[in-house]
């Protein structure tokens, strides 16, 4: 993401130098929690580079981590936050911390699927007296909010629901401190307006203007259909809706949907599903039949390291997309994946693209926050980060209304809002194709298109 360079951050905090600087030190998470997979010996952090107990003498700073770890769902994108927040934690405590005192992480598991679960993790954390909350996201919002809310230390998640963001506008004193990303809904929008943008380029010519939608059984999943389904009625007939096939969790076998896929033969196919093993699943069986000449989208999911490693060389070809992400042509994103790669030892293709930078970002915005307000003024701190938006490897962190904006779809300034990236597996790795000004290639068409 290309981004003009602002001041406030640099200038407020002593830890703003380590932004994207390369990591260094161990992890000050709960001794509770279960440690994310090690670095490899050869891209682990030097001893010179820790931060010393000396450096930060200072009571520390607790932020809370509800991290599914053990549940049926999520633990890939769970475990790319808490890789992103240990290497934000460790960059500032290798410099000096904040006003001289440590950042440490809380983490608890959670079952992110029951309201009884969710419940549970994030009480935990709040009886823990916990100076903020970071979380990649909830299947029951409500649940966490509940929590949050009344206990009103900073909430950041990754959260991309609009459910819960009305939550938070109709009663602003309560959620006041639920910062979030940009809700799904754009997934569907945005999905349409890449379809009619690639189209203009002649870079795609559709060989018919019918979409079909296979929508998950989530109301995530279901907000993202109805919202295509709303920019399709709003094309004026550009593009026309094909069928709306409904699968649940857990789908293994999709030879009825490749039937019916094939059946229909739309020129763009929407996977509306979010669990990327599964979506691998559907792309390797869509590649030894595929419906030919078609687009094929597959949402955010592939972003989970699991889908390239699950799907091989039958990922080649398939679009996917996400409102928060990494971006790979600018300085700034460049230094934040090797430095990321270097900690945990991963490389492009077996690292998330989604978690790690916006939970990297959260930690960071609280750490500036904190640098000129006291962690347990939950209100002042809250206040400033409404207050006070900075850079961040996803993007330009504005949360005025609680809510990043989104370019291109809510703004025309790339540098004033978070970006809706468009992929494509290419050469087996994710590539970005979309928008234009922050592409490293061209959309090609897959072997399924020629």
């Amino acid at each position: 993401m290309k981004r003009a360079q602002i001041s406030l951050f640099a200038a407020s905090v002593a830890t703003a130098s380590m932004l994207l600087a390369a990591c260094g030190g161990s992890s000050e998470s709960s001794e509770t929690a279960a440690a994310p997979a090690a670095p490899s010996e050869a891209a682990a952090p030097s001893e010179a580079a820790a931060p010393s107990e000396a450096a930060v003498p200072g009571e520390p700073i607790v932020i809370g981590l509800p991290i599914a770890q053990s549940g049926p769902a999520g633990i890939a994108d769970h475990k790319d936050c808490w890789n992103g927040a240990i290497l934000a934690q460790e960059e500032i405590n290798a410099n000096g911390g904040v006003n001289g005192r440590s950042i440490e992480l809380d983490v608890t598991d959670i079952d992110i699927l029951t309201p009884e679960g969710i419940t549970a993790g994030f009480q935990k954390l709040t009886g823990d007296g916990v100076s903020a909350l970071v979380s990649p996201f909830v299947i029951i919002p409500p649940a966490a909010m509940e929590v949050a809310g009344p206990y009103g230390a900073p909430y950041l998640s990754g959260d991309t629901n609009i459910d819960a963001q009305n939550i938070r506008s109709g009663d602003p004193a309560k959620y006041g401190n639920y910062f979030v990303d940009p809700p799904e809904t754009y997934y569907g929008s945005g999905f349409v307006t890449f379809l009619s943008q690639l189209q203009e380029s002649g870079k795609w010519t559709p060989k018919n203007n019918k979409v079909d939608i296979i929508r998950g059984d989530t109301a995530y999943n279901q907000n993202i259909a109805q919202a295509t389904i709303d920019a399709i009625k709003a094309s004026g007939g550009a593009w026309e809706l094909g069928e709306v096939i409904d699968i649940t969790a857990g789908t293994k076998d999709w030879s009825p949907v490749l039937q019916k896929l094939a059946a229909n033969d739309a020129g763009a196919i929407m996977v509306d599903h979010w669990i990327g093993a599964e979506l691998a699943s559907f792309s390797q069986q869509f590649a030894a039949a595929p419906v030919d000449g078609s687009l094929v989208y597959l949402q955010y999911g592939p972003s989970q390291p699991e889908y390239l490693e699950i799907a091989g060389d039958s990922a080649e070809g398939f679009v996917w997309g996400t409102v928060i992400g990494t971006g790979n042509t600018s300085a700034e994103d460049k230094a934040f994946r090797a430095a990321y790669q270097a900690k945990f030892g991963v490389d492009d293709k077996s690292m998330g693209l989604v978690y790690p930078a916006w939970c990297y970002d959260m930690v960071n915005v609280l750490a500036n926050a904190w640098a000129t307000t006291d962690p347990a003024d939950f209100a002042a701190v809250n206040a400033f980060i409404a207050a006070n938006p900075i850079n961040g490897v996803t993007g330009f962190l504005d949360f005025t209304n609680g809510v990043t904006p989104l370019y291109p779809t809510e703004i025309d300034d790339p540098t004033k809002g978070v970006t809706h990236y468009f992929y494509q597996v290419q050469g087996g790795r994710h590539t970005v194709i979309a928008p234009d000004n922050d592409a490293e290639a061209a959309f090609v068409p897959p072997a399924w298109m020629k």
